[in-house]
């Protein structure tokens, strides 16, 4: 816990515009922590915009979901229709990769792509999904990619899967539904405000806004504890609602105290941060829903 502490109070962000020399500049800060959301948090804390510290975040997200994972990778599920189950068309046949992903986030800096395919109905009609490994270079995988207005650091992309051929250890044990799809909306918040929690400490130092670095650091070690919990339990969704809560508290604190002093001169880091802030907005309905159902099935 010290030297995570000292580690996030101690960092210094590279001067770069660019996630490739952001995430090289950065290695050895992130590799000196081997848990995936320590390595969140160090990720952050030496970002100097959101954009990276959401790449590391969920960089960390997918690490924890996978934990045999080491390169750089993106979740490929939600298509044409959406993200549910039913809306995953395209097929795991013979070991071979067949169809199209509407919306990866990162795919296009990734080394390798997490396909949620599918293998089938069952006879009552469920979608039987799996997940498989997939190098962006292997033949037969075509990524588009496109920024968003917000975060251009980080592309978004579709992906042709045509016909490309996989080995059974490409295929990820376990069902693609329970237990990789459905928790990683969970997994990704706690990484990724683990990581926010991280780059608004940086940015709450070089205010030297002391008062607020010590809030920070305590939602970063409750993220921290929620992001090392059962992601299918309904008390960690409770918790994580909670967590997201506190850190929403500190980001109004943080605009409050950022926008007063911006007003003394330009600032391109707070530029960037009323430029990419739509981001934390991202998927707010499913978090309250999520919320609603942990209750549900708690006393």
């Amino acid at each position: 816990m010290d030297a995570l502490i000292r580690s996030l109070l101690a960092a210094t962000p590279p001067a770069t515009d660019d996630l490739a020399t952001w995430r090289a500049a950065t290695a050895a800060a992130r590799d000196a922590f081997a848990t995936p959301v320590d390595r969140a948090l160090a990720g952050g804390a030496h970002a100097d915009r959101l954009g990276f510290a959401f790449a590391g975040g969920y960089t960390e997200a997918l690490r924890a979901l996978v934990p045999a994972a080491s390169d750089v990778m993106a979740l490929c599920a939600t298509e044409e229709a959406g993200g549910h189950p039913r809306a995953i068309k395209t097929t795991l046949i013979d070991r071979e990769l067949t169809g199209r992903k509407k919306w990866a986030t990162g795919a296009a800096s990734a080394a390798a792509l997490l396909v949620v395919a599918s293998t089938g109905a069952t006879p009552d009609g469920k979608n039987q999904l799996r997940v498989v490994r997939v190098a962006t270079s292997a033949p037969g995988v075509r990524i588009h990619a496109s920024a968003a207005p917000f975060v251009p650091e980080i592309t978004h992309a579709e992906i042709e899967l045509d016909h490309v051929r996989v080995s059974d250890a490409d295929i990820l044990p376990g069902d693609g539904y329970t237990d990789y799809l459905k928790p990683f909306r969970t997994v990704e918040d706690a990484h990724v405000h683990a990581a926010l929690a991280g780059y608004l400490i940086g940015v709450a130092r070089r205010h030297a806004w002391h008062d607020l670095v010590e809030r920070l650091l305590a939602v970063a070690l409750a993220t921290r504890e929620v992001a090392l919990a059962d992601p299918k339990l309904a008390t960690t969704h409770v918790a994580l609602a909670g967590v997201l809560a506190l850190a929403a508290r500190e980001v109004a604190d943080t605009e409050t105290r950022w926008a007063t002093a911006a007003n003394a001169g330009p600032d391109a880091e707070h530029a960037r941060w009323l430029r990419d802030r739509p981001l934390l907005q991202v998927a707010a309905a499913a978090r309250t829903a999520r919320r609603e159902r942990a209750w549900q099935l708690l006393p």
